[in-house]
């Protein structure tokens, strides 16, 4: 069986390791072993970063949307029902830049949500009663 030294192949890869290492603090930016375990220890915090991402710009437009709700005189909660009810289909990053810049015409859009919700109350009080 023939002899294989991988010389091109380990050198690459170890550049590409101690590359992705350098600023890191002492050793783990100089000796190959220490610099994997911290570049492996970053694509992870990196992965899980990307995914945290998504969860917080949600939270943000759910608060930037909720404190227009207040004060436009109702809850998150009623708001996004009367937006269905009403059939709007907008989305939330698109319901925190209007509540964050064009305060008329988020009110307009809460005036259409508790409309909406009045007027399913009322049909479903009419059902009731028959």
């Amino acid at each position: 069986m023939p002899r294989v030294k991988r010389g091109t192949h380990r050198r690459a890869s170890r550049k590409k390791v101690l590359a992705r290492a350098s600023g890191y603090f002492l050793t783990k930016s100089k000796l190959y072993r220490a610099a994997m375990e911290a570049v492996d220890r970053g694509l992870k915090f990196a992965y899980v970063g990307r995914k945290r991402k998504k969860r917080d710009y949600r939270r943000i437009w759910i608060v930037r949307i909720n404190a227009s709700c207040r004060a436009a005189g109702t809850s998150y909660s009623k708001f996004i029902h009367g937006l269905k009810a009403a059939g709007i289909d907008l989305n939330r990053k698109v319901l925190a830049e209007v509540a964050l810049h064009d305060d008329a015409a988020f009110r307009n859009l809460a005036e259409l949500a508790q409309s909406a919700l009045a007027v399913k109350e009322s049909a479903r009080a009419a059902l009731e009663k028959e």
